[in-house]
């Protein structure tokens, strides 16, 4: 037997993270159980777990402080509150069953038990029921071979991590709201970003002129006013793929732009090294004739098309395409994206053809009254706002 279990329980400095591994005595992690045991580090000394001493709890038990102990008073924590907490909480599973229930006899496993403690952390009870919750949560979850692969890809871009400080979006749950931000005045950048309103269904764009006068510098500007926003560096890249979707990634952007009318080697090189780095790359339409060829002709498949209409092209009909053919070149996951012109009367009418991102420039950023106006947008894609409130341990 060999599971694997983890959880995380509470905030502040008192906030708990366990670790876990459950396996047979004579096994892999068996093994591991007596050379942690029995080979000491400075400031990571393993403990067994008791719930009170001359009282080990069963089945044994080994917590492996993983931040370094460095004075008495995160010792007295780790050999107190911490040590107590994850003995209770393995003994109480025996109370209810939990390795009964898996048909597995304590006295033939072992649990290695990885338990983080802030240095700053103060508070004894805190530290105790986050601990016990913790590590009773990871047991269960071990057992329960939590998450499978379904509960997994439906919540792996669903919120943020509870430490990393920010989000970083993915564009899971279409239709979104892509504001083109192409204005070489810092000071109108700025009024778009804090007037448009914080929402999980809106994508900022530093377009292409904005990155031609300030540069990919210019991306980090954007996540000082927006700092969980989904931002998209419009490169249109002709030439040099791989580099400067690297470029773009280097920056911070969440996605690059390629141009449809580059040649194919470039185009899938820029993919490639896009995908490679974890960020989403768009083939804009911009001009081309044909995109379901070009979709077509790619080995590797973009994640966004954009239909494109010019700016300077503002009289022709919108760029909504063949939406169905193009899914079915790139395989059928791909999104689509719509821009040129989009007023809030078409929007319905672009949503209805398939697209999922709709572009839009002017409309927002040379309104007299920015909120409102991408309000008008938002309220049209008729989408609720992704629940970010649950408890982080409710599946």
């Amino acid at each position: 037997m060999y599971l694997v279990g983890e959880a995380l329980i509470g905030d502040g400095a008192e906030l708990a993270h366990i670790d876990l591994l459950i396996g047979d005595k004579d096994g892999p992690v068996g093994a591991s159980f007596a050379n942690a045991i029995s080979q000491l580090s400075m400031g990571h000394t393993p403990l067994l777990a008791v719930v009170r001493p001359n009282l080990l709890t069963k089945p044994v038990t080994l917590v492996i402080p993983k931040v370094t102990l460095k004075n008495i008073s995160q010792v007295n924590e780790m050999f107190g509150p911490v040590q107590a907490a994850v003995a209770k909480a393995v003994a109480d599973c025996v109370e209810e069953k939990v390795f009964e229930n898996a048909k597995v006899e304590v006295e033939n496993i072992v649990i290695l038990a990885s338990a983080f403690l802030h240095p700053d952390a103060k508070d004894y009870n805190k530290i105790y029921r986050y601990n016990y919750g913790a590590t009773k949560l990871a047991i269960n979850r071990a057992f329960d071979k939590f998450p499978d692969a379904k509960t997994l890809l439906y919540e792996k871009d669903r919120t943020a991590h509870a430490i990393m400080g920010f989000k970083v979006e993915r564009l899971w749950d279409p239709p979104y709201l892509q504001v083109a931000i192409d204005l070489v005045d810092m000071a109108k950048v700025a009024a778009v970003l804090t007037q448009v309103p914080q929402n999980d269904h809106v994508i900022i764009e530093a377009g292409t002129p904005l990155i031609k006068k300030f540069g990919l510098g210019i991306i980090s500007e954007i996540r000082k006013l927006r700092t969980n926003a989904f931002v998209i560096a419009d490169l249109k890249i002709l030439d040099t793929g791989n580099l400067e979707a690297r470029m773009a990634a280097d920056a911070s952007a969440d996605a690059v732009v390629i141009s449809g009318l580059a040649p194919t080697a470039t185009m899938e090189k820029a993919i490639t090294e896009a995908r490679k780095v974890g960020i989403y790359s768009i083939i804009d339409m911009l001009n081309v004739q044909n995109p379901v060829k070009v979709i077509e002709k790619l080995k590797v498949k973009p994640d966004i098309v954009e239909l494109h209409r010019a700016i300077d092209t503002d009289d022709t009909a919108h760029a909504w395409g063949d939406i169905a053919a193009l899914r079915k070149a790139a395989g059928g996951k791909l999104l689509i994206a719509t821009a040129g012109g989009i007023r809030v009367n078409v929007v319905k009418d672009a949503l209805k053809a398939g697209a999922d991102i709709l572009v839009v420039g002017r409309a927002i950023t040379a309104s007299k009254d920015i909120n409102h106006a991408a309000e008008a947008f938002i309220e049209r894609l008729d989408k609720e706002e992704i629940d970010q409130f649950r408890v982080m341990t409710d599946f």
